[in-house]
């Protein structure tokens, strides 16, 4: 199940729109929308509002990843506001069962998130109640940031890790993803694949997302 997940963090919001539907053209899978606050991460971005609008041009899952102080206090309204997938990070919420039964009740896919520092045991207790762990491969705050190679041993220590458990957990990645490690980052088991710059900013839309999506496929068919 390879999907490509544009990040509209990237995109221009003057055409939001248009930007989506083309990544959507391209085939991606899921749109991508990273949630920023400006505490937990250095930078602030977007809120439900953004999210509602995403959801009036397209039906692709909206994936909200939740880089936010507290995120209990705002899972209803990404929820109501049209999101299908939320996340959260391990290092900020106490209370992760918790906060992932939130998620669920409320309609949505969970997802837990690792910071490139923070190790996959983080995942032992919590990894059969999520549908997803969301990989960083750079440190989160801000687009258009290098790739972290040391990412790729450990999505497949985290791969081995939902194999040996029998659990059906995807693996997506955020960070650097491009057309010269989707390939790699495929064979090592990540599944769904957050691209902003290497969508966004390649003039065409459409095109970048149908190549990223068919070089992510030659690992699989390999």
């Amino acid at each position: 199940m390879i999907h490509i997940a544009p990040s509209i963090l990237s995109a221009d919001f003057a055409r939001l729109g248009d930007d989506i539907k083309a990544a959507e053209r391209g085939g991606a899978g899921i749109i991508h929308c990273d949630v920023m606050d400006g505490h937990f991460v250095p930078n602030i971005t977007i809120g439900p509002l953004i999210i509602k609008a995403a959801r009036s041009v397209t039906d692709l899952p909206l994936d909200c990843h939740l880089m936010i102080k507290d995120p209990d206090r705002y899972i209803e309204a990404f929820a109501k506001a049209g999101a299908n997938m939320i996340s959260v990070h391990v290092e900020e919420v106490v209370h992760l069962n918790r906060t992932v039964s939130a998620i669920r009740n409320l309609g949505c896919r969970p997802g837990v998130v690792l910071n490139p520092s923070t190790p996959i045991n983080t995942l032992e207790e919590i990894l059969p109640f999520i549908d997803y762990v969301l990989i960083m491969s750079v440190n989160p705050g801000f687009g258009g940031q290098a790739f972290l190679e040391t990412s790729l041993d450990k999505i497949g220590r985290l791969k081995a890790m939902i194999m040996n458990r029998g659990l059906d957990v995807h693996i997506e990645v955020d960070g650097g993803v491009d057309m010269s490690n989707i390939a790699e980052l495929t064979r090592c088991g990540a599944e769904w694949f957050v691209a902003g710059s290497a969508v966004f900013g390649k003039g065409d839309i459409e095109k970048a997302t149908r190549e990223l999506h068919a070089q992510a496929m030659t690992a699989v068919s390999v």
